[in-house]
C-alpha cells in the first residue's frame, strides 16, 4: 500500500484489478480540508487512461511489476519468443497481445519486458529504431519537388515515408511513436 501523498510519476498502482503506470501527478492543497493528489494513469495492459483524485493520507494499492532485459528470438504462428539475458529464462507472448508492436521486433535485439504476476504485460519499444530498407522505388532526377517523399518497406514490413534519395538496402532511423523517418544511418 502507498499513501496518496507518496505517489510519484512512474509509480505502478493497482486499479480495477490491473496495473496502471502514473504518467502525471499534481498535488493540490486547498485552504480548507485535506490536500489531494490528482493522478493520471495509463493501463500497462491495454493503454486505457484513468484519472483519480486521491486524498494524500488515503492509501491505495500499488502493483509490483518487474522489468527484464530480454532478447527477441523469433516468432512462430502463435507466439513471440524472448529470452532473459541473465537467467536464460524463456518468455512466450501471444502475437495477438502485441499486434501493434509487431513491426518493431527485430531478431537478436534487446527489449525491456514488463512482468506482472508471472506474465508479460508489456514490451517497451525504444523511441528510435534503425531499420534496413527492404523495398524502395527508384525515382528520376528532376521529378522532385522540395521535400518530396516516397513510401518504403523495412525488413520487418513497416511502411515509412522517406526522402527520395533513400535506396533499397540503406539503413534508416525511425521514430517509433510516429512511424516517421528521422535520418539515414551510415
Amino acid at each position: 500500500m502507498i499513501r496518496g501523498g507518496d505517489i510519484a510519476k512512474g509509480t505502478c498502482l493497482l486499479q480495477k484489478g490491473q496495473p496502471f503506470l502514473v504518467i502525471e501527478r499534481e498535488f493540490h492543497n486547498p485552504g480548507k480540508g485535506t490536500a489531494i493528489a490528482r493522478v493520471k494513469m495509463k493501463s500497462i495492459k491495454d493503454g486505457s487512461v484513468l484519472t483519480l483524485t486521491i486524498p494524500t493520507q488515503q492509501e491505495v494499492e500499488d502493483a509490483t511489476v518487474d522489468t527484464h532485459s530480454c532478447q527477441y528470438q523469433y516468432a512462430d504462428t502463435d507466439f513471440y519468443h524472448f529470452m532473459d539475458n541473465e537467467t536464460y529464462e524463456q518468455y512466450e507472448i501471444p502475437i495477438a497481445e502485441m499486434e501493434d508492436k509487431k513491426y518493431y521486433f527485430q531478431e537478436n535485439e534487446v527489449y525491456e519486458l514488463t512482468i506482472w504476476e508471472g506474465s508479460v504485460i508489456d514490451v517497451k519499444i525504444p523511441y528510435k529504431v534503425v531499420f534496413t530498407v527492404a523495398e524502395s522505388e527508384n525515382y528520376v532526377r528532376g521529378d522532385t519537388v522540395s521535400g518530396a517523399t516516397k513510401p518504403v518497406v523495412t525488413e520487418t514490413g513497416l511502411t515509412v515515408r522517406v526522402p527520395l534519395f533513400i535506396k533499397q538496402g540503406e539503413k534508416i532511423l525511425v521514430n517509433t511513436e510516429t512511424n516517421e523517418y528521422v535520418e539515414r544511418v551510415n
